[in-house]
């Protein structure tokens, strides 16, 4: 009786058993061969994976996952999950995304596993070497960065003095903005290049270059490297220890100083003093300095085992003006004196002044001047720079009723003193009086009946020899008076 109970539950066991592996083995999971190649992920990060399945209950829910950087799925990386809600179907896509930590590798593989416990078979991609043939791993990476970036400060060009060095490394000018370079990325490895050579063991942010070439970094997404991952390239060129070299303005030199701030810019170095006027300005270590002040500027670079130093002479842009008559000058009554500027602004205006006083309607750099004062012309120069030059200058009255004599000697050498033949106002404008003025040859130089004190109108041309002039004045009473007129500068 006992063994009839035993057998009993024995049959009973196995009928369990049986029926559970006739379960298991009716599921199936045939993994499709897969549409890429490789995983790059970044900014994209979707993928597609597509199996065949069959013997599953509603309720099943399959998982894509990936092996390890290795290949092994003993501790597989899980990504999405999809349940089964349609048995009468016997394919499905799975849409995956990798982690963001995911560790790149060549040798990635994927299967399906589902919630029974059944994994798949790796999934295949086309072999790139052979068309007909299919792979069962590939390369996956997750790319942190993908956007442009630079080394040297953006520069094209650095210098090293023979038997020196330089550091090249990658700008990161904003490292509280994570994507703003791939130096916020401590775990990127990268590839360094002379040319088209790469240089061996040198996977971190920095160079340290010793030797003349091109040079620019790859990030090294190995199998996903694409041109993106390029930095700018950087020409190194080799100098003698002890020369110098010229800065250069961003505003031009000269430039508008107290205006706009100027960017002087250096060759790139290990480091960087800048002085104003052989005096070091402290803190200034940049390869550039700003300014908008004129001055001597100088910078001492190290390149590495030797310094040079570099400068520039920061003019401040002035313009230069200047008018057709002395700074003080005579007048006669009646007469008017044109006032002409000539300047080398850029679009200038002019303002005329006569005692401080602005003389309306008058906006041209020609001013005629009928009366004595004290004059003032201010120059504006309104496009780019706007600059502000003013010129003095006075206008004198030649009436002079002190004047009892006829003068002999003259100087007309524009200084506003004893510029012209200035005689008693008895025979002066007004009063009807006959001037001639003749030259040592007799020539008729000058004549007038209303004299105004005027003469020599324009100058007169002379260098060592001191020319003599001779008068004739005859009044309206019928007297007469001779003599002569000495020039001397």
């Amino acid at each position: 009786m006992k063994i009839s109970i035993v057998n009993k539950y024995f049959y009973c066991f196995l009928y369990l058993v049986l029926s559970l592996t006739t379960t298991i083995h009716s599921q199936t999971i045939a993994p499709q061969t897969l549409v890429f190649s490789k995983i790059c992920a970044g900014s994209f990060n979707q993928f597609d994976a597509t199996f065949n399945y069959g013997g599953f209950p509603a309720s099943t829910t399959f998982e894509v996952q990936l092996s390890d950087n290795l290949g092994s799925f003993t501790n597989p990386v899980s990504t999405t999950t999809l349940s089964v809600t349609d048995v009468t179907t016997s394919q499905k896509t799975i849409t995956f995304a990798v982690p963001t930590n995911l560790v790149g590798s060549e040798n990635y593989k994927l299967r399906v596993k589902s919630s029974t416990g059944f994994a798949s078979g790796n999934f295949s991609i086309k072999d790139p070497n052979n068309t007909s043939g299919t792979l069962s791993s590939f390369p996956a990476y997750f790319k942190p960065f993908e956007d442009v970036y630079y080394i040297n400060n953006r520069l094209s060009t650095a210098t090293i003095c023979t038997g020196g060095n330089v550091t090249l490394s990658i700008d990161n000018p904003t490292p509280n903005i994570q994507n703003s370079s791939p130096a916020n990325y401590p775990n990127i490895k990268y590839k360094w290049y002379n040319g088209t050579s790469v240089i061996a063991g040198q996977t971190g942010p920095t160079l340290s270059v010793n030797t003349a070439g091109t040079y620019y970094v790859a990030i090294d997404y190995a199998s996903c490297t694409d041109s993106n991952s390029r930095s700018n390239i950087v020409t190194v060129s080799q100098v003698a220890g002890g020369t110098s070299g010229a800065i250069s303005s961003s505003l031009g030199n000269p430039f508008c100083s107290g205006g706009n701030l100027t960017t002087l810019s250096s060759a790139a170095g290990n480091s960087h003093q800048w002085y104003k006027d052989n005096v070091k300005i402290n803190g200034a270590t940049g390869i550039t300095y700003m300014t908008n002040q004129p001055g001597l500027y100088s910078v001492v670079i190290d390149f590495g085992g030797c310094n040079n130093t570099y400068s520039i002479d920061l003019k401040d842009f002035e313009i230069t003006s200047s008018i057709n008559i002395s700074e003080t000058s005579v007048i006669i009554d009646g007469e008017t004196k044109n006032v002409v500027v000539t300047t080398n602004a850029v679009n200038p205006t002019f303002a005329w002044y006569k005692n401080d006083i602005l003389i309306s309607g008058i906006q041209g750099n020609t001013y005629g001047v009928t009366s004595e004062g004290n004059y003032k012309v201010a120059i504006t120069q309104n496009s780019g720079c706007v600059l502000v030059d003013e010129i003095l200058f006075d206008v004198n009255s030649v009436v002079d009723s002190n004047v009892v004599d006829i003068p002999n000697l003259i100087s007309p050498n524009s200084d506003g003193i004893n510029d012209t033949w200035v005689i008693p106002q008895e025979y002066s404008a007004g009063s009807n009086t006959e001037v001639m003025i003749m030259s040592a040859t007799g020539e008729v130089v000058f004549s007038s009946n209303n004299y105004l004190n005027n003469w020599p109108e324009s100058p007169i041309d002379f260098k060592s020899v001191n020319p003599v002039y001779y008068y004739i004045i005859k009044t309206q009473g019928g007297k007469e008076k001779k003599g002569s007129i000495t020039l001397v500068k």
